[in-house]
């Protein structure tokens, strides 16, 4: 009898402590991509087709979100045919070869918090097949069982075998050159 309540507590115990999941609302979230060049940058979305966060006692403790690659969009250039022409070669091989790799994912492998408030969250950030260790600060700000969660992740897209005009990897592009770092822009808006 003794052993059947030590089970029943343990089983009890852990159950209590698994997180909740909060699911993320992907029509309000948001993911905001930026990358830049010598003679300018560029900016777009990638929407979030579905997420999670693991969340406890008022803090975030894991997570993850997905994106769809083949969604991509350009929002600075306002001429269509110069549009399509960039989206376009976004999604080939020499960027996100959108084809063969239709989404990208990050999964929270740590969440650090001093407050609950401000976070550092390390996870894995997959792209193209190739995941990748990624570090960066998140906000979390909850109202009436409303969880928003912003921050930016910044990634180096040579990494995920994108080389395309990178300095790193040709020379003499001049103004051609693209820079390595992609900016995201991530907003993640769930409920308690």
């Amino acid at each position: 009898m003794k052993i059947f309540t030590l089970l029943f507590t343990l089983a009890f115990t852990a159950f209590s402590l698994a997180p909740e999941v909060a699911t993320v609302n992907t029509a309000e979230s948001t993911i905001t991509w930026t990358a830049k060049k010598v003679t300018g940058q560029h900016h777009g979305k990638v929407p979030i087709t579905s997420a999670t966060l693991d969340y406890q006692d008022g803090k975030i403790l894991g997570g993850t979100f997905e994106m769809d690659m083949t969604s991509l969009t350009v929002e600075d250039l306002t001429d269509p045919d110069s549009n399509k022409k960039l989206t376009d070669h976004l999604k080939s091989d020499d960027f996100f070869s959108v084809e063969k790799h239709n989404t990208s994912t990050f999964t929270i492998t740590e969440a650090k918090t001093s407050n609950g408030k401000d976070y550092e969250l390390t996870g894995d950030l997959t792209i193209k097949d190739i995941t990748k260790p990624v570090t960066f600060p998140v906000t979390v700000d909850v109202n009436d069982g409303k969880i928003v969660a912003t921050g930016k992740l910044t990634f180096d897209r040579t990494h995920y075998d994108i080389k395309f005009r990178s300095g790193s990897y040709f020379e003499n592009l001049a103004d051609k050159l693209i820079y390595d770092d992609v900016e995201l822009d991530v907003k993640l808006i769930a409920t308690e």
